[in-house]
């Protein structure tokens, strides 16, 4: 790892380059929030070597794909079919919104808050 420092006053403070425009998502968010709030050691050592924004992205895009993946899954074992959804919408729905509150749930505690 290396590091270039520049002068300001009687500290020498590290150069340090944020990349642009990280794409995260909701996930990614909450786990910025989660590693502010808990694991601070972690998320100033992923700012220092510049790999933040590539976590959470990463994240993100892993948490995003298990719940769409999980909620599936879930649909598909319960019945809840295009079937379903033709001849009685408010059920599909109502069934559809707790399994992707289930498969979210999971998601948070294996992903993101870990």
């Amino acid at each position: 790892m290396e590091l270039t420092y520049r002068r300001e006053g009687d500290y020498l403070l590290p150069n340090l380059n944020a990349p642009e425009n990280p794409r995260i998502g909701k996930y990614g968010m909450l786990r910025h929030r989660y590693l502010r709030e808990h694991k601070r050691a972690i998320l100033t050592g992923l700012q220092m070597t510049g790999r933040l924004n590539a976590h959470l992205e990463q994240i993100d895009r892993e948490a995003t794909e298990t719940v769409e993946r999980l909620t599936a899954e879930m649909a598909s074992r319960q019945g809840v079919n295009e079937q379903m959804k033709r001849t009685d919408q408010m059920r599909w729905v109502g069934m559809m919104n707790s399994l992707r509150a289930s498969a979210e749930e999971t998601v948070l505690n294996e992903l993101v808050y870990r």
